[in-house]
C-alpha cells in the first residue's frame, strides 16, 4: 500500500557511492526496485523533494553504523509534495509504531506532520527548532504562518514549545499571545547558555519540527534567507540527540533546506548529521516515561508554610526527572501527567522556588 505514497531512490545514487560492508546505507533497508519489508523496523527516512533528500543521502549513507542490530528503512520520495497527500502516509507509519525522519525543503509540511499525529493521538504536544516562529494571532496563513491552523487548533494541541527564536524575527504580539496561553518560548540566547536545560523541552514532544534556518548560515548556508545568527551545527546535533532519546516522541521533521543554495553541499552534510544524531539517540533510549514507570524514584518536597507538596520523579537509567502534576489528569491527558524537567528544576523547588517552565506546565491542567 506504501507504493502508493512513495518513489523508490535511484540505484544510481547508491551505486556511485560504492558504499562498504560497514558503512550506513549498507546496513539500512532501502526502497530501490521495491519497498523492503517494514517487520521490525524502527525509523524511517523519508524525502520531501527528490533533489534534498537526494543530497543527504549522498553525506547520510557513507556515515558510519553503530547502531547495532537497530532496523532502519530508508523509504525513498513521496510522489506529490503536498500535506493532503502525505498525511495518511505519516499516520501508517504511526499506526506501525514506526517513527518517520521527515527530510523536507519547506516548514509548511509540519501541517501533515501535525495533523498524522492528531489521527493517532488525543491530544499533541509540538516542539519547534527555528529563528522565527511562523504564527501570528491577527496575520493569515498566507503570509508564511503555517503554525497558524496547528496552534489555533486547541482542542487538540495539548502543548507547544519553541526553541531558538530571535527576538529580531518575531512580533511581539506572537510573544504575549503565546505567553497568554503558557506556552514556551526558549529564545536562541537563553537556547544557548545551557543546552541541557532544553532536553526537557523536547522530551515533552510528541512531534518536532527542526527548520535548518535556526542554525547560522556559516553552519546551514542552504536556506532561504540564511542569517549569521543562530546554532553551531553541533549544538543543534545535540539537540537533535535529545529528540531522538525521548521515549514519547514519534516523529521529526527537518525542513528548509533549498539544494539549489548549497553549491558547496554544506547544509546537505549538516542535515546529515542531523539524522545520524536523532538515530543515535533513538538507538539509546531507556524505555522510561511513559514507556514505564519502573526503576523511577520518587522524592517529596514539602512547601513549609504551604498547604501542598510537590512529587517529583528520577529515572534510576538515565538520570532523567520528572514532576508529578498536583491535580487530577483527565484520561486523554495521561501521557502527559508527568512533566519532564531538570535536576535544577527539582533543587530550586527544595528552595521553595518553582521554574517558569513548571508553572506553565501546571497551568495547563487547571
Amino acid at each position: 500500500m506504501l507504493d502508493n505514497w512513495l518513489r523508490p531512490i535511484h540505484s544510481d545514487l547508491i551505486d556511485e557511492l560504492e558504499l562498504e560492508k560497514e558503512q550506513f546505507g549498507s546496513k539500512i533497508k532501502s526502497h530501490q526496485h521495491k519497498l523492503p519489508s517494514l517487520r521490525d523496523v524502527s525509523v524511517a527516512i523519508i524525502g520531501i523533494g527528490e533533489a534534498e533528500a537526494d543530497a543527504v543521502r549522498r553525506e547520510l549513507y557513507p556515515m558510519s553504523f553503530p547502531f547495532g542490530k537497530m532496523k532502519i528503512a530508508d523509504l525513498g520520495n513521496v510522489r506529490k509534495a503536498e500535506n493532503s497527500f502525505i498525511i495518511p502516509l505519516l499516520q501508517e507509519l504511526l499506526d506501525s509504531k514506526i517513527c518517520p525522519i521527515i527530510i523536507g525543503h519547506d516548514g509548511n509540511f509540519t501541517q501533515a506532520q501535525f495533523k498524522a499525529h492528531n489521527a493517532v493521538q488525543s491530544s499533541v504536544s509540538l516542539v519547534t527548532v527555528n529563528e522565527s516562529i511562523p504564527f501570528h494571532p491577527t496575520q493569515g496563513e498566507l503570509k508564511g504562518n503555517y503554525l497558524n491552523p496547528i496552534l489555533n487548533n486547541k482542542n487538540r494541541l495539548f502543548h507547544f514549545s519553541a526553541i531558538g527564536s530571535q527576538s529580531h524575527f518575531v512580533d511581539e504580539a506572537v510573544f504575549m499571545e503565546l505567553e497568554s496561553r503558557d506556552f514556551d518560548c526558549i529564545r536562541l540566547g537563553k537556547a544557548k547558555a545551557s543546552l541541557a536545560e532544553l532536553e526537557p523541552y523536547i522530551r515533552d514532544a510528541d512531534l518536532v519540527s527542526f527548520d535548518l534556518n535556526s542554525l547560522k548560515s556559516s553552519e546551514a548556508p542552504g536556506v532561504e534567507n540564511a542569517s549569521p545568527s543562530g546554532f553551531f551545527s553541533e549544538d543543534a546535533c545535540q539537540i537533535s540527540r535529545y529528540a531522538g532519546m525521548s521515549d514519547k516522541l514519534t516523529s521529526i521533521g527537518f525542513f528548509g533546506f533549498k539544494k539549489d543554495l548549497d553549491p558547496g553541499r554544506q547544509t546537505a552534510m549538516t542535515l546529515a548529521q542531523l539524522a545520524w544524531y536523532f538515530i543515535d539517540g533513538f538507538c539509546n533510549r531507556k524505555n522510561d516515561f511513559p514507556a514505564s514507570m519502573d526503576d523511577l524514584v520518587e522524592y517529596i518536597v514539602d512547601f513549609k508554610g504551604h498547604d501542598y507538596h510537590l512529587t517529583f520523579w528520577k529515572s534510576n537509567k538515565t538520570g532523567r526527572w520528572w514532576l508529578q502534576v498536583p491535580a487530577k489528569t483527565k484520561k486523554k491527558h495521561e501521557r502527559h501527567r508527568l512533566i519532564p524537567c531538570s535536576h535544577s528544576d527539582y533543587l530550586l523547588a527544595c528552595n521553595e522556588e518553582l521554574p517558569a517552565r513548571l508553572m506553565n506546565a501546571m497551568k495547563r491542567f487547571s
